[in-house]
């Protein structure tokens, strides 16, 4: 399946891998973000010097699930986005 083909289930809640990844169980989900706000936590206070519990406001962003089971904030290669090999795993 090709990326412009998952995006839209992407956007509807569904998980995606490439076949052509190395790592076993990785996927990609896209995060809604928080449009009204969210309370920070300290870390991301401190980070941006605002106070802890201040709304910080979140755009929609991707994020991966690596092989070793961390999560980060994601941005397709171009590579991915011209592969071939995508599924939908949810």
């Amino acid at each position: 399946m090709e990326f412009e083909n998952v995006l839209p289930y992407l956007k509807k809640g569904s998980k995606a891998a490439r076949n052509g990844w190395n790592g076993k169980g990785m996927f990609v989900v896209l995060q809604k973000g928080y449009p009204d706000g969210i309370k920070c936590n300290k870390q991301t206070a401190e980070a941006w010097g605002i106070n802890e519990g201040d709304l910080f406001i979140v755009n929609p962003y991707m994020q991966i699930k690596g092989a070793d089971g961390s999560h980060s904030m994601w941005v397709p290669s171009i590579g991915d986005v011209l592969a071939g090999d995508w599924e939908l795993l949810s």
